[in-house]
């Protein structure tokens, strides 16, 4: 499985019940939420609960299918097929999670409807076989509906064969349990990166493409329990990685300024 204990992960909803359900019926999953909103830490978490191994693959352009089923390789001298992560996973029974779906091309996630439906089957083609999936698989896929367009989006088709799990930001209260435990922070100062936290999702400033996430301040938390000023930390991972807009940063700057005081606790008490 890869983990001593389960992955920290703080339920908002019925998420965990809804995937267990989808589970157990055999059902394909598909979370929709923001970037840094707690997606992959939530499958890591389902995974463990439900004891089954995790393959994971990052989406991109240039993902093909056979990047995703497996492909000839040339090895001393003779061809042999090595399977590719979907593959695996339909073998092993594993849980595939398909992180930002939307990245692949449209050509390459049609190999995912007849895992999706009812026949829980993968064809591979260059083989001329057909994998029926081991029991325990299961297929999930994320992206975040804030990079929608015409050219990235799921095809209807796709998606109506999966059962959909909003994800969002934690509430306050949760995401400062999240920052500490997830930064080793103390409470105060996981508090005061999720009031600028608020505070930036709360701007309407059309040349910040993103918030800032729950993933962004655990990491300005992470910087303050190394002994950087909470200031310098919130700079370094909140407002750099958010825009390069010279002007945003200087506003973002401002933000850190009034939210954060130096006098923060760098460690749990």
């Amino acid at each position: 499985m890869g983990h001593a204990g389960r992955p920290y992960y703080v339920p908002v909803g019925n998420e965990e019940q809804v995937f267990r359900a989808a589970y157990r019926q055999n059902l394909a999953i598909l979370l929709k939420g923001p970037t840094g909103c707690g997606k992959t830490r939530f499958v890591q978490a389902m995974a463990h609960d439900l004891n089954r191994p995790l393959v994971t693959v990052a989406c991109h352009d240039d993902l093909t299918t056979a990047d995703l089923v497996g492909r000839f390789l040339l090895r001393g001298g003779e061809t042999e097929w090595v399977d590719g992560p979907l593959t695996r996973a339909v073998r092993e029974g594993a849980i595939c999670y398909l992180d930002e779906v939307v990245e692949a091309r449209q050509d390459t996630t049609v190999v995912l409807h007849p895992l999706g439906d009812h026949r829980r089957q993968l064809p591979i083609d260059r083989l001329g076989l057909t994998l029926d999936a081991a029991p325990g698989f299961c297929l999930v896929v994320s992206y975040n509906p804030g990079y929608q367009s015409v050219l990235k989006d799921l095809k209807d088709s796709t998606r109506q064969r999966m059962v959909a799990i909003e994800l969002g930001f934690p509430p306050p209260d949760v995401e400062e349990k999240v920052v500490a435990a997830e930064a080793g922070v103390a409470p105060d100062t996981a508090s005061q990166l999720v009031v600028l936290g608020q505070a930036i999702r709360r701007l309407e400033t059309p040349g910040l493409r993103e918030v800032a996430s729950t993933r962004v301040l655990i990491a300005a938390g992470q910087l303050i329990a190394e002994g950087l000023t909470p200031r310098a930390a919130a700079r370094a991972a909140v407002a750099g990685p958010l825009t390069d807009d010279l002007s945003l940063t200087a506003g973002l700057a401002q933000l850190i300024d009034v939210y954060l005081g130096e006098d923060l606790a760098p460690a749990k008490a």
